[in-house]
């Protein structure tokens, strides 16, 4: 059995949506969202909100969970990189004495997630990977739909590749993105080397809907859209 715990960044500063970590979707905090889907895994204790905000703070407590610490200033600037954050907190539950196997990353700011989706990248993580991670396929293609400017400033297709389909559903191949919702991570590759930089990377593809990135106020009216047509469990 693995030693789990299960990380959720929060920075108090938010430029698109002001306060987005702590504002109410669907009832309920954003922030609580991911907690309340993380407390379906594991206990408390082993479930870490990393935050600099003491807003945020005490909503979490209001949420019936602490929060083991309050992360440094030079951990919540907008250079600040997700995997010194996530250093910063296993070094701290090292330093206690407490040591996990893997690391679940859940970003409040996708706010849907199916327990069963979760367990099906549980299930398929092993120790032979660095990570699985959820994705969605690109809206963009660079084998369908991607230009680029030449020389004469001429549009022209950014990857020319004979034999790849004339629409979107017969491009090859198929391109996914990261929709930031789940990262299972082996930790013992997280001190090694950097996310970007794993090689033995499994990934598990979710829709449009339960990909929803929360980056500007369009988004957020969508994502209540999406809540208040019952289109997500």
């Amino acid at each position: 059995m693995k030693n789990i715990i299960f990380v959720i960044p929060a920075r108090g500063g938010s430029k698109g949506i002001p306060g987005k970590n702590i504002k109410p979707m669907g009832g309920i905090p954003l922030i609580c969202r991911s907690i309340d889907i993380a407390r379906k895994f594991v206990d408390d204790k082993d479930i870490c909100v990393t935050t600099d905000s003491d807003e945020i703070i005490s909503v979490v407590r209001q949420h019936g969970m602490e929060v083991p610490f309050k992360r440094p200033d030079y951990l919540a600037t907008d250079t600040a990189s997700s995997y010194d954050v996530l250093i910063h907190a296993l070094d701290f539950y090292k330093a206690k004495g407490v040591d996990y196997d893997w690391i679940v990353l859940l970003q409040p700011t996708t706010p849907f997630r199916k327990e069963e989706d979760l367990r099906k990248m549980l299930d398929m993580m092993t120790d032979d990977l660095d990570m699985v991670v959820s994705v969605k396929q690109a809206e963009t293609n660079p084998y369908y739909n991607c230009f680029a400017v030449n020389e004469q400033g001429y549009l022209q297709k950014f990857i020319k590749t004979p034999g790849a389909g004339y629409g979107r559903q017969a491009a090859r191949p198929v391109i996914y993105e990261k929709n930031g919702s789940v990262y299972v991570i082996k930790i013992d590759s997280l001190r090694k080397q950097k996310i970007n930089e794993f090689e033995k990377v499994h990934f598990y593809e979710m829709n449009k809907v339960y990909s929803i990135d929360l980056d500007e106020p369009l988004d957020w009216i969508f994502a209540e859209a999406v809540l208040n047509n019952h289109l997500v469990d």
